[in-house]
């Protein structure tokens, strides 16, 4: 797909831009399956991830996203003139967008299902729930723009997104939440990250879901739950991740899948509310997280009077 037109929701100055038609990238293909006739006919796309910088915004639990050159150009010049660059990384998996796997939360020592938490990571990795297990998404998302149902830029410091502000921002969107979605909340607070500290939002709190907002999500059997903060749910003012009801719920007790740091403002610009949603974790075996470049996709062929808006997702 890497000829597919695709749209920059990083860039504000035009907030249409995601929503402009894509120019098919080729002719159908005879005996293609309709996935790949419908790529073809033309797909746009959202970037829902955030660029990984030095410095970039994070929790200050997780060790800090660096990247150096070890070798630049002109360090080694080969005999005919070439040279060549290359890069080193070093990042914690819960830096800058990213997913959170099953392994990260535990609750009165037990992982997700009962597992035993300290027996679960006997040589170092968590073979049971470690991201390696988490297959690649290709699901119905769903946007839930809180903060554009309340009418606010974004949802204040330490704001609980309440189970009727979901419902209410689902029903003005005309989308239902179903089994197997990924669901992703907007507070508007993403739109701070520039900002650094004041995204991280140690003093004024972060706004989210509660326990309640949680478990409204479990109940509908999603398979995935983001949002543009920092820690998915609401942090306290002051309170930074003392509590983090909604991870046990999500994580622990219901095996749902957390994306968090993610960027919403583009979607939301565009009016998307139901779309196809892609994510691929990196396959580290063992790891409690991966950064990820979640998508939104949508095809650019109008849609026929007699396809109505799903009511649930696709598996994957």
């Amino acid at each position: 797909m890497s000829d597919t037109p695709t749209t920059t929701p990083h860039t504000p100055a035009d907030p249409t831009a995601a929503s402009t038609p894509a120019t098919p990238v080729a002719a159908p293909v005879a005996g293609a399956d309709d996935l790949l006739r419908a790529v073809q006919a033309g797909v746009e796309t959202i970037d829902l991830g955030r660029q990984l910088r030095v410095g970039m915004p994070q929790s200050p639990n997780h060790p800090q996203f660096w990247h150096t050159l070890p070798r630049r150009h002109g360090d080694m010049v080969r005999s005919d003139g070439s040279s060549a660059a290359n890069d080193m990384i070093t990042t914690g998996t819960h830096v800058g967008t990213h997913i959170d796997a099953l392994a990260h939360v535990s609750f009165d020592g037990k992982l997700h299902g009962g597992a035993d938490a300290a027996a679960a990571c006997i040589g170092g990795k968590y073979e049971e729930h470690g991201v390696h297990t988490i297959a690649p998404m290709l699901r119905r998302g769903v946007l839930l723009d809180v903060a554009g149902h309340l009418g606010l830029t974004h949802c204040e410091g330490g704001y609980e997104i309440t189970v009727a502000d979901l419902e209410a921002t689902a029903e003005r969107a005309g989308v239902t939440v179903g089994a197997g979605d990924v669901v992703l909340i907007r507070s508007g607070w993403g739109a701070r990250f520039a900002e650094g500290a004041a995204y991280v939002g140690g003093a004024s709190g972060v706004p989210g879901v509660g326990e309640a907002g949680a478990v409204w999500l479990a109940e509908r059997g999603v398979h995935a739950a983001g949002a543009d903060t920092i820690a998915f749910e609401r942090l306290a003012p002051g309170g930074g991740h003392a509590l983090l009801p909604a991870h046990r719920v999500l994580l622990v007790e219901a095996g749902i899948y957390i994306v968090e740091a993610l960027d919403l403002e583009g979607l939301a610009a565009a009016g998307w509310a139901e779309f196809t949603f892609v994510l691929v974790p990196m396959n580290i075996f063992g790891a409690t997280g991966s950064p990820v470049r979640p998508l939104a996709l949508r095809s650019t062929q109008p849609q026929s009077q007699d396809q109505a808006p799903t009511q649930s997702g696709a598996a994957s």
